[in-house]
């Protein structure tokens, strides 16, 4: 569970600075349903840029956000579904739009679920601590910019060889950064240097997003309602949500895989990860491109009790459809000889190379279940192409200008010519093997206790079931920090 215990020294101070800074905090309620915030906030949304560094984008933490970069308010889930003719499959994929947060990404979500239970407990201390945000990119943005809309100083770890556009961006926006050895595989490092800080700086708390329940929890209720009200939106009479897949970067986003079971049991929970590093599928270990996703160990908040499919997914593969997506070649290639709808086309900006890997994920999925035009399928895009830029040049610099007869091999071979294999359907013991995993990361490395670890698993009510119902909880401290700092009055 989330500890909510009341520190209420820090606690008054924190209500002091908030009311000094402006800041009204959102409610998980209120991410869930934009209809339920306050008129006077969609009032002064109307005039607040999607990033702009103000208090009022904390009310733009949600998947239902207006697609405008300047002024929007709020609507239902941005999402959108994807062509046969880009798929090759029967079965429906859906994917939720992250571009649509502030920052263009999701993690601002899951940033926010770490932060703020103990920002409004008080066991942050807004005037005393930094809050640092481990990450491989995203996550570390996300809480970047949350920590500067709620006066809070921020410190982000990141990997050296993350994206230029990442690193340009955290240097405006983040008190400190950190740039760790590796790249999207070396998440131990972030790790070490995370309790290095921890270890040495009184005036730290650190976020780690990999063991951090609030970044599970968000997902439970913003993401899990978000896919089901996107289903509920085209499912038609026969529609079944029959799967959803995810690669797991925290696994915060499989946190939302515990709702839609509870609400279709039937579904299927398929974990995404690097073909280059397959730690889930055969405890391997390497390198790999795809950025956002951390490995060589399971994170403390996968419940991989309810995870049902395993994929690895090639970096290349990746990688040669963000080409695709985004070079004029490959664009005129799906219109010509693919039979893409044109209009369609202006969603492929939308995928950052993490969604493009979840969308191979969905068409295995599809392909390993034999699925139907009955069955859907959700995914998430959690950035876009906006931060890759700098890789789509990378590779046009090391591989050539892109032509139609290469983007029609890329289309076939990756797209239409997505295999199952490197696949594995879990039994019983294989999730009890991924759950003992976490011993090596969790136990050894970083202090947590093998009975922690047992209750994990023997005990889903305790470890799970209660965490999921602190949202209200959490929602009435929120409701009673905004009544004391008297700014919503």
């Amino acid at each position: 569970m989330i500890d909510l215990s009341l520190n209420q020294e820090n606690l008054a101070q924190n209500i002091r600075l908030a009311r000094e800074q402006k800041v009204i905090i959102p409610t998980f309620a209120q991410m869930r349903d934009p209809d339920t915030i306050p008129s006077p906030i969609k009032a002064g949304l109307k005039n607040v840029g999607l990033w702009d560094i103000d208090p009022l984008n904390l009310f733009r933490i949600t998947w239902k956000n207006e697609p405008k970069e300047k002024g929007g308010l709020f609507g239902g889930p941005n999402f959108i579904e994807l062509p046969k003719a880009l798929t090759g499959v029967d079965a429906r994929i859906i994917c939720l739009v992250g571009k649509w947060f502030p920052t263009g990404c999701h993690k601002v979500g899951a940033a926010f679920g770490c932060l703020a239970p103990r920002l409004v407990t008080g066991q942050f201390n807004a005037g005393y601590h930094k809050a640092v945000w481990p990450s491989t990119g995203n996550y570390c943005r996300g809480g970047a910019f949350n920590s500067r809309l709620l006066a809070v100083p921020s410190v982000a770890i990141l990997p050296e060889g993350m994206s230029k556009e990442r690193f340009e961006w955290l240097n405006e926006i983040a008190g400190e950064v950190i740039a760790t050895p590796g790249g999207e595989s070396n998440v131990k490092e972030i790790f070490d240097k995370a309790r290095e800080l921890r270890d040495t700086r009184e005036d730290v708390m650190v976020f780690n997003q990999f063991e951090e329940m609030g970044n599970h929890l968000w997902h439970y209720e913003v993401t899990g309602s978000a896919i089901q009200e996107a289903f509920l939106r085209i499912k038609g009479e026969k529609g079944r949500l029959a799967a959803a897949c995810f690669t797991s970067g925290s696994a915060g986003t499989l946190g939302c895989g515990d709702f839609l079971k509870e609400q279709y049991p039937g579904l299927k929970l398929a974990a995404g990860e690097a073909a280059g590093c397959p730690t889930l599928l055969i405890n391997g270990f390497g390198d790999h491109r795809i950025e956002g996703i951390g490995d060589k160990h399971v994170p403390w908040i996968h419940n991989v009790k309810n995870t049902d499919l395993v994929i690895a997914i090639d970096d290349d593969d990746c990688l040669r459809l963000l080409r695709l997506f985004n070079e004029a070649s490959g664009r005129e290639y799906l219109i010509r000889e693919a039979g893409a709808p044109a209009a369609w086309l202006d969603n492929l900006p939308l995928f950052g190379i993490s969604g493009i890997a979840n969308l191979l994920c969905a068409i295995k999925t599809a392909k390993y279940y034999e699925l139907t035009g009955d069955d859907v399928v959700a995914t998430v895009l959690t950035d876009s192409a906006v931060m890759y830029g700098s890789r789509v040049r990378e590779l046009a610099g090391r591989e050539g200008p892109y032509s139609l007869p290469r983007a029609a091999a890329d289309f076939h071979r990756c797209l239409l010519g997505a295999r199952t294999d490197q696949m594995e359907e879990l039994t019983y013991l294989g999730r009890k093997r991924l759950h003992n995993l976490k011993y090596y990361t969790w136990v050894e490395q970083q202090g947590k206790s093998a009975r922690e670890l047992d209750a994990l698993w023997y005990d889903y009510d305790a470890a799970w079931g209660s965490a999921h119902r602190q949202a209200e909880a959490i929602d009435g401290l929120i409701q009673e920090f905004n009544r004391q700092t008297g700014l919503l009055a």
